[in-house]
């Protein structure tokens, strides 16, 4: 029998402060970062969730050493200076769409044959464009079934030696295949131009991934409408990095304000926070929200009002919370631009329109999204569809009326193990 969780509705806004496990995009990408560099680095904060213990595991297939203590939310990494040392591996990734794709380009850097594989929904999660982007400059990866263009994949490494200096990359389907390009590209021994064609997705993510090499001692040129990047030849600083808090998983705390007409807190995320989805608070301003930037965490402060008509292509992770919040809107919410989400954990344009229709809420895909109208869900069993965010955006329904059960919501351990825990503490003193 499908385990499930019943939302228990609550009497009461809620109230209360909220730091939530550090990001998974950040972790991810320090733990690559950590590896490539040359020395040991030490890093806090760290999430310890299935998609970052994917990472961690497959670094260490690697031949990479890295400590991990999940109590103290730390990662020991002493990196390999851009040198792979294992000749051989066979790296399992889940559903980690992060994990696929950077260690792709970082597998490259090897001079042995790397296998990378994972579930079923990974093996329909297109890669191709990346693949094709790295053939480029040289290297030598296949496609187990190369009609599909998805994983399994296996590279074949040449210690490094890539003759190419200029390459390209569809920006269009996912900002991870250009970010992986970006970290692993200085370990290959000369610069190297990379044009993105199309519109890119999720542009903050690559000002994230910039930043982060930044401060592991890498600096790329690259032109403002981030069509251009000049990669040059180096080598990371190992260091010590703190992982902030994960924004994505702010959002559904701040959807409890929203809809519950409470006042919630997400301490350790700011104005100056390297995640782009802090800016969906924004979104929730225009939808008759209150919002406070403080210094040490930012609060929200409900409840929604009125619809909006909103691109959400920069920070498309948190449609799904949006989806829910505009259910208890008094007018419409059309979100845009979000068509690469069907490429996500599952369609997640086509999942958030189907388990919206059966709560009982009109909602209609439309060619890059989807529009929402108000209403008063009706009980349902939501399908989650083993996405995290399914689960956690329409656990907001539950606040509101009772009878919303989330099927498998232990889908939530990808990003945000204690999701549901948070959830209850945060709704206790209002039921």
């Amino acid at each position: 029998m499908t385990s499930f969780r019943e939302i228990s509705p609550v009497d009461r806004p809620v109230q209360g402060t909220v730091r939530p496990p550090g990001s998974k995009s950040i972790t991810n990408r320090a733990l690559v970062l950590a590896a490539l560099a040359d020395g040991t680095s030490t890093l806090t904060g760290v999430l310890d969730s299935q998609d970052t213990q994917v990472m961690i595991d497959s670094l260490r297939r690697l031949g990479i050493e890295v400590v991990h203590d999940a109590d103290r939310q730390t990662c020991t990494v002493s990196g390999c200076g851009a040198v792979i040392p294992a000749d051989t591996a066979e790296l399992w990734l889940e559903n980690s769409g992060t994990s696929m794709r950077f260690l792709t380009s970082v597998c490259v850097l090897g001079g042995g044959r790397y296998r990378l594989d994972g579930v079923k929904r990974m093996r329909e999660r297109p890669i191709g464009d990346l693949v094709r982007a790295l053939r480029r400059l040289g290297a030598d990866i296949e496609f187990e079934q190369p009609e599909s263009e998805c994983p399994p994949l296996v590279v074949q490494g040449s210690g490094g030696r890539i003759p190419g200096d200029r390459t390209s990359v569809d920006g269009r389907i996912s900002s991870q295949f250009l970010s992986s390009l970006l970290m692993a590209l200085p370990g290959i021994g000369h610069r190297v131009a990379v044009d993105v064609t199309g519109t890119p997705v999720s542009q903050p993510y690559v000002q994230m991934t910039l930043a982060m090499m930044e401060s592991f001692g890498v600096s790329v040129d690259y032109s403002a409408d981030l069509s251009r990047f000049e990669v040059p030849a180096a080598c990371y600083r190992a260091r010590h990095y703190d992982i902030e808090p994960d924004a994505s998983a702010a959002t559904y705390l701040w959807g409890a304000a929203a809809v519950t007409g409470g006042c919630v807190t997400v301490s350790g995320l700011n104005r100056q926070a390297l995640q782009g989805d802090v800016e969906f608070v924004e979104v929730l301003k225009q939808m008759g929200c209150r919002v406070d930037w403080h210094d040490e965490g930012i609060t929200v402060s409900g409840p929604v009002r009125c619809g909006v008509d909103v691109d959400m292509n920069a920070i498309s992770d948190t449609a799904q919370t949006l989806a829910a919040v505009a259910v208890f809107a008094d007018s419409p919410t059309t979100i845009r631009g979000v068509q690469h989400m069907r490429h996500k954990e599952t369609d997640r344009v086509a999942a958030v329109v189907t388990e919206l229709r059966r709560a009982g809420i009109r909602a209609e895909e439309t060619e890059d999204g989807m529009t929402i109208h108000p209403g008063t869900p009706q009980p349902a069993s939501i399908r989650t569809y083993d996405d995290h965010r399914m689960a956690m955006s329409f656990a907001l329904l539950g606040l509101r009326v009772p009878g919303i059960r989330i099927l498998d919501p232990d889908c939530t351990a990808k990003t945000y193990p204690h999701y549901f825990d948070d959830l209850d503490h945060l709704c206790r003193e209002a039921l």
